[in-house]
């Protein structure tokens, strides 16, 4: 029987099939005459950050610099967290010497979901309502000699649940550690948008490559929160050289969470 939940994205209900995100999630971007004509200061100015704080690949090892709200909304930092200058997206640069958190070997410039406009971390369970990520990004560099960037995620209290993983051309919807555990393209070329959702209701996530169901992760926790940017899974020990130059990028120019 076909799961039919019902989204909210920027005041437009779609009933969700088993094969499609319902109508295209472009639905919940500015227009383009509703864009700002000037040029963009800040990321802020062109992703709606009101909930989330964002992780940078700078600070002191295992330390990295984290920005929360009310600082994220007029921050940016070249070349990790910057806005294109035509205000069309928001660049996320993460080099393969870039500082790294607790938890892990990866650098990152990514966003991670909050609530009460950026006060609390957000923590959702899979089993009660549903929890919808829509983000328009495309890959835009890949470190050497170990090509993989993951660029939006559902994390749960201590790991990635399920990730959209590029590993050189071929892009990947992940299942915890089983890193191919869906292969959605296997020619992806650099620079080329697409959108990517996860919808989490009633113990499992479905996992949507532009508006098609790609596969489903059964997952039944109650510490989920959304995340999204450029996690580089490549250090200087896996990568050369060990340098700046050395990096993923992962450009965003929509992002939508809704809970219901």
């Amino acid at each position: 029987m076909p799961r039919t939940p019902t989204l909210v994205l920027a005041g437009l209900t779609a009933a969700v099939s088993t094969t499609a995100l319902g109508p295209s999630a472009h639905a919940g971007a500015p227009a383009p005459h509703d864009r700002p004509a000037a040029r963009c200061a800040n990321p802020a100015d062109v992703l709606d950050l009101t909930n989330w704080k964002l992780t940078l690949p700078t600070g002191e090892e295992e330390d990295p610099a984290e920005i929360t709200q009310p600082e994220l909304a007029t921050f940016s930092a070249a070349p990790w967290f910057r806005a294109e200058t035509g205000c069309d997206a928001v660049r996320f640069r993460a080099a393969v010497n870039g500082v790294t958190t607790g938890g892990s070997s990866y650098p990152r410039a990514e966003l991670r979901e909050m609530t009460e406009g950026g006060e609390d971390e957000a923590a959702w369970s899979t089993t009660d309502g549903t929890h919808t990520l829509v983000v328009r990004e495309a890959f835009t560099a890949l470190p050497e000699e170990r090509p993989y960037v993951v660029g939006a995620q559902v994390h749960g209290g201590d790991d990635d649940v399920t990730v959209f993983r590029l590993e050189g051309s071929r892009l990947y919807v992940t299942d915890g550690d089983d890193r191919h555990h869906h292969l959605v393209t296997d020619d992806y070329e650099l620079g080329t948008e697409f959108e990517a959702g996860f919808v989490a209701k009633d113990g499992e996530i479905d996992a949507y490559y532009n508006g098609r169901l790609q596969t489903t992760v059964s997952h039944d926790g109650d510490t989920n929160y959304f995340k999204a940017g450029a996690y580089t899974q490549a250090n200087c020990d896996n990568s050369e050289p060990c340098a700046e130059r050395n990096h993923g990028e992962v450009r965003i120019s929509h992002i939508r969470v809704t809970h219901s």
